[in-house]
């Protein structure tokens, strides 16, 4: 099998030339050998890209495509290294660009599409938004459908962002329906009436600064190129400094805030783990779950009665959730592994994932057990 692999990476090699030399029927013939001899996601991503685009490929597991083309003219395969002479440069993207534009335009909400849950907080959707833009920015990922993503993602930022706007929206639910069906505005859309107040790329520029400075910008989903923009931009190069100062002022806001937080809030009473930092060093169990907890040498004398009890269903509530949680991990992990052994057909990965030992799952359903026993 593994002489098969070296013959298939052999063939992607010569039907990247081929693409180069622009011979696409020849680049085709050797990738489908290759994916026959040994499949891989480097000759799909070719395939793909190939197949789909009418594209010439690069080095590695880039793959090219032309620049868009003014209304009303035609592509034409033979031209493609020509346009990249005499004009604007090709733009390259990888297999693995395409594959995440997919995954965003199959997202049914706008949690799914920053991956996060609906109880995330704003933290949470200001992480996930910021690695989410730089990723499918137009500027840096030039892969077919990147520009639809990009505002797909700063759309639903705009939404979760704004409390009274994902309070309606959690409230109508988040589901894609055909009677809604998309609509055309500005942003990307999943219900009527969800619309961000601001364009993707604005949105992007008052978020990091204007860290990719482009040549285009967006409007109602249509591209047009920016040259007008240039006096407006140079005036606010003028007013850097102020700007600047502005942008940075929630942050300094929120690290104030959060210093402040951290120096009012007092220790807990208990630990789920030993801590000698804060003295929480004496092991005790709860009465119901036998759930083990740590205090400080004073725990006993203070807490007693219902104060105790009030700990120690606390105590119990934080060790189901953390259990839980665990278990989701464990549970995501082994899928995980099953789904790589079965795209690159990899029994060590398959025989991996069977062994784990998915203690917190075990916990979990005996705890799950002893509720529905009592």
């Amino acid at each position: 099998m593994e002489g098969n692999r070296d013959e298939a990476e052999k063939c992607i090699n010569i039907a990247i030339k081929a693409v180069e030399a622009g011979d696409k029927e020849k680049a085709l013939k050797f990738l489908n050998k290759a994916e026959k001899l040994y499949p891989t996601e480097k000759a799909k991503a070719l395939l793909d890209a190939l197949t789909r685009n009418g594209s010439s490929a690069g080095k590695g597991t880039h793959c090219r495509r032309p620049p868009d083309n003014p209304e009303g003219s035609e592509s034409h395969p033979q031209n493609e290294s020509q346009d990249a002479v005499g004009g604007e440069s090709v733009k390259s993207f990888t297999g693995e660009q395409v594959e995440g534009v997919q995954r965003i335009k199959k997202c049914k909400n706008y949690y799914e599409v920053l991956g996060i849950g609906n109880d995330a907080s704003d933290e949470d959707l200001k992480k996930a938004y910021r690695k989410l833009a730089l990723k499918f920015h137009p500027d840096k990922n030039h892969a077919p459908g990147a520009t639809e993503a990009f505002k797909k993602i700063g759309n639903a930022y705009a939404v979760l962002s704004n409390p009274t706007k994902r309070k309606q929206y959690d409230l109508t639910g988040g589901e894609e329906s055909a009677s809604l069906g998309h609509t055309h505005g500005p942003g990307f859309n999943f219900h009527r009436g969800f619309e961000a107040d601001i364009t993707p790329e604005d949105l992007f520029n008052m978020f990091f600064g204007g860290s990719f400075p482009s040549s285009h910008t967006f409007t109602n989903g249509t591209r047009h190129h920016a040259n007008h923009n240039d006096h407006e931009r140079a005036d606010d190069r003028r007013d850097g400094g102020f700007s600047m100062f502005i942008q940075l002022m929630p942050i300094l806001v929120l690290i104030l805030v959060s210093i402040l937080s951290q120096l009012m809030v007092t220790t807990p009473p208990y630990s789920l783990y030993s801590r000698p930092s804060t003295g929480q060093t004496v092991k005790r169990q709860t009465e119901n779950l036998h759930i083990s907890y740590y205090v400080t040498r004073e725990f006993k004398t203070e807490y007693k009665g219902l104060e105790l009890q009030k700990v120690e269903k606390a105590v119990e509530e934080d060790y189901i959730a953390n259990i839980r949680n665990n278990c989701w991990k464990e549970r995501q992990t082994k899928t995980d592994l099953l789904y790589a052994a079965k795209v690159y057909r990899n029994e060590q990965l398959r025989r991996k994932a069977e062994l784990m030992n998915m203690d917190n799952c075990k916990e979990l359903e005996r705890l799950n057990n002893l509720f529905r026993g009592g």
